[in-house]
């Protein structure tokens, strides 16, 4: 299976683990965000194997726009949770590393 290769694909594997300590650090009553996180998180790396598995180009630049969205959507959830000192700020940082290499490689991924 060839998406396994990818590196954008390796970095949202990487990242899984890593959103789902964030998601387990958020106070129950934000149990909502926490879910939202783990099913976005989930999203970039099933979008990108399914992205690598259509035949057509438009195909799989729409399974990489999709992975792209739900990487900036798990971004804007660490966000949030530092602007609602829900998390410490500085948590999260290899989380935004692995975000930000991933949305660049998905970005030109669109583009081809």
């Amino acid at each position: 299976m060839n998406y396994r290769k990818l590196d954008v694909y390796q970095a949202a594997v990487r990242f899984l683990p890593l959103a789902a300590q964030i998601a387990d650090a958020l106070p129950h009553r934000y149990a909502g965000m926490a879910d939202q996180l783990r099913r976005a998180s989930l999203s970039i790396p099933l979008n990108i194997a399914e992205g690598s598995g259509k035949t057509t180009g438009a195909d799989q630049r729409r399974s990489y726009a999709i992975a792209r969205g739900s990487a900036m959507e798990c971004g804007a959830i660490i966000d949030a949770s530092r602007a609602l000192k829900l998390i410490e700020d500085n948590a999260g940082q290899d989380a935004d590393k692995l975000l930000s290499s991933a949305v660049r490689m998905l970005s030109k991924m669109c583009r081809v």
